[in-house]
């Protein structure tokens, strides 16, 4: 436990702003999930609606910092070709 009053307060913001970032994380990896299992079940038409909500979820979560510039765009990027390559194969 910190003994400096600013470390304490250090400690304290850092627990409120711990319990945003998981939010931002599980709400990130939930959709992930939710479009992954639709293109499983080959529901290409609603796939590509929901691809956008999930652009939104990671965007959101690179904003506030949650995860990087680089692994949203990695993030993003293979969603798209996962979907394309489903579609294909048909």
């Amino acid at each position: 436990m910190p003994n400096i009053e600013g470390a304490k307060k250090a400690l304290r913001s850092s627990k409120r702003k711990a319990v945003f970032n998981n939010r931002r994380k599980v709400a990130m990896k939930k959709a992930v999930k939710e479009f992954n299992e639709l293109v499983k079940e080959k529901k290409f038409i609603e796939a590509e609606k929901k691809i956008s909500d999930v652009y939104k979820t990671i965007d959101k979560a690179n904003k506030r910092g949650v995860i990087k510039k680089n692994t949203a765009s990695r993030k993003k990027s293979r969603l798209t070709s996962f979907l394309n390559k489903a579609k294909t194969a048909k």
